[in-house]
């Protein structure tokens, strides 16, 4: 399967915060998966970072790659097609960053780790 992390799943993997469910984590382990981490994701985590509203170990740019590679997440590009999926959802959302999440996975395949109850009211694959 392969797995879109949101931001909030993928900042609790790198802490091994106790909010990740034991299911996320099975998932996430399991070799058979792909992980990814979309380049949106890490323009949320700068993005909050620079405005004080997420504390971090370590500036965005050191964080974020180096616990890529040490968890085996893949980088995901925004692509040209994503983006132009957006208009075509519904406004249940109103998170611009989740809303991109969400086209991403269906434009990829892939199915989003996440516990926000609002994604999963999308056409859209949500585990957690």
């Amino acid at each position: 399967m392969k797995l879109l992390l949101d931001t909030c799943a993928f900042l609790w993997l790198i802490a091994d915060a106790r909010e990740l469910s034991r299911d996320a984590r099975d998932l996430f382990r399991e070799p058979a998966n792909e992980v990814y981490l979309s380049s949106v994701a890490a323009w949320e985590i700068a993005v909050k970072y620079a405005l004080g509203r997420l504390p971090l170990p370590a500036p965005p740019e050191r964080l974020i790659p180096l616990h890529r590679r040490q968890h085996g997440i893949t980088g995901l590009p925004l692509d040209e097609e994503s983006v132009l999926q957006a208009h075509r959802l519904p406004p249940l959302h109103r998170d611009p960053f989740d809303r991109m999440l969400i086209c991403q996975a269906i434009v990829h395949g892939m199915a989003i780790l996440t516990p926000d109850p609002l994604i999963a009211q999308y056409a859209v694959r949500v585990v957690w």
